[in-house]
């Protein structure tokens, strides 16, 4: 396959057969087969493209429309762009397995599989786009998807979730647009290297200091960080299952991703520019107070739904440290922990999602007993919850690890010590999640759940454990990665 089709795939893929399963909606079997083949497609063409990158020199670019660079629309096989398309297409799979058992013929009749397709085509779009008002359009486009499949059952708890996700959305999406317009007026660009390179050196101004700050603040609103994060767990509680597992696990990555593309390949956050010195510490107490404000959050929850969307938003929390740090080694840790955290979230929300099937109830006092009921599930199960509180072998030790670590390296144990207190709190909250969810008895008799969603299941905590053995090809993708946004060799 040509590079430049290569490259566009992950995007393509996903929109094309978002219009077949719309047209076919009204056949849910036919929409559902749709559904499923056309994730498998975007799998192999994801995984194609991530064997390229990592295997052959002169990673692809393509500029469409026979514009220069810096003005046309370009993408680029670029870390970690690549490597995130390729969990998206791990998530896309596992979702498509699990919706089997949990998207009905009414939801597959409202749109659902075209719905997904395209959410899925966004979120690609926006890893693998050097444009920074392209970036903003995938952010749009992701909206418009996610708001369709936030609805879908049209219930009255579902709009009122969806009118406070789109209005922060629309905020932030405001906020952005005139960022990104100050920087085209600065720098007469919008390719985000050469925006970067064009600011590399430049005394901070007012005009830069405010794009900074609305970039920051539109990017740490879609990123769900703190004190911008108040409208995930009123929102992500209210979908279908399926639903807010490919939120938890993409949605807030997708804007972290955009936070680090911007500040570190376009401010040069970790380069030794002269605004790293006024935005890091903006950083420091960003991630410091997420990590804590929403560790204690999840303590005080007792929907399962709610408890895990606050651990959404403290793991973010995790990942900017890597911000204020400022550094090459910092950004990598950044980077391993948001693929980590892809995975481990997405597949927590699966799992609650099978918990409330047996038990009929997302409160905790309603649940338990799945360690007798179920424990093939139990075993899988206990994969992610192990992993998100930091328990060895699993990834989320080496992520926090790595995390700590560099704080540390960089003279910042106070930030490391603030994750190591969050880190405990997880422990405490997954424990209860745990005991409540899986080892006390059940209040009533507990139903059969769908093979299909342990098998989802088992699917993502394979590549947990994966990752928790072998650590060192994550690192050194990660410092791959480090290196490409830095613009360092």
């Amino acid at each position: 396959m040509p590079d430049a089709l290569l490259l566009i795939a992950p995007v393509l893929v996903p929109f094309f057969g978002a219009a077949l399963a719309m047209m076919l909606r009204g056949r849910p079997v036919l929409a559902r087969a749709v559904g499923v083949a056309t994730t498998g497609v975007l799998a192999v063409a994801s995984f194609a493209l991530l064997w390229r990158a990592a295997t052959w020199s002169g990673l692809p670019l393509t500029v469409f429309g026979g514009w220069p660079r810096g003005f046309g629309i370009s993408f680029s096989a670029s870390w970690p762009g690549v490597m995130l398309v390729a969990v998206t297409a791990l998530i896309a799979v596992a979702a498509a397995i699990y919706a089997i058992g949990d998207i009905g013929t009414r939801r597959r009749r409202a749109g659902y599989d075209a719905l997904m397709l395209a959410m899925l085509g966004a979120v690609n779009g926006a890893f693998l786009t050097d444009d920074l008002f392209n970036l903003y359009v995938w952010f749009e486009l992701a909206l418009v998807a996610a708001l369709g499949l936030l609805t879908i059952d049209r219930r009255p708890s579902q709009i009122d979730g969806a009118i406070r996700y789109a209005s922060f959305a629309m905020l932030a999406a405001t906020a952005i647009l005139l960022g990104v317009g100050m920087i085209y007026g600065i720098t007469g660009t919008l390719d985000i290297r050469e925006a970067g390179a064009a600011l590399a050196g430049r005394p901070p101004g007012f005009a830069l200091a405010v794009a900074s700050a609305l970039l920051l603040a539109g990017l740490a609103l879609k990123a769900g960080l703190a004190p911008f994060h108040l409208w995930l767990p009123a929102s992500y509680h209210t979908a279908p299952t399926t639903v807010a597992s490919v939120f938890a696990g993409l949605l807030t990555k997708m804007g972290f991703y955009a936070l680090l593309l911007v500040f570190v390949a376009l401010f040069g956050i970790a380069s030794g520019s002269l605004a790293a010195a006024q935005l890091t510490p903006v950083f420091g107490l960003i991630a410091a107070v997420t990590m804590i404000v929403c560790a204690l959050g999840a303590l005080a929850q007792t929907d399962m739904r709610r408890l895990l969307a606050y651990h959404v938003i403290a793991q973010v929390g995790y990942m900017a440290v890597g911000l204020a740090l400022a550094s090459r080694d910092g950004v990598a840790a950044s980077v391993f922990y948001m693929v980590h955290s892809i995975i481990v979230q997405a597949n927590l929300f699966l799992g609650i999602g099978l918990i409330r099937r047996a038990s009929g109830s997302w409160d905790l006092s309603g649940a338990g007993g799945m360690v007798r009921r179920e424990p093939l599930f139990a075993l899988v199960f206990a994969v992610p919850v192990l992993s998100l509180a930091g328990i060895p072998p699993f990834s989320g030790f080496w992520a926090k690890l790595i995390v700590i670590r560099e704080s540390l390296d960089a003279g910042m144990g106070w930030l490391g010590a603030i994750g190591i207190v969050a880190g405990l709190l997880t422990i405490v909250s997954m424990a209860i999640l745990w005991s409540d969810a899986c080892w006390k008895d059940p209040r009533r008799p507990l139903h059969r759940i769908p093979r299909t969603g342990v098998a989802a299941m088992a699917l993502l905590s394979a590549a947990t454990i994966a990752i928790g053995l072998l650590p060192q090809w994550l690192w050194t993708v990660a410092q791959l990665s480090a290196r490409a946004l830095t613009g360092t060799p």
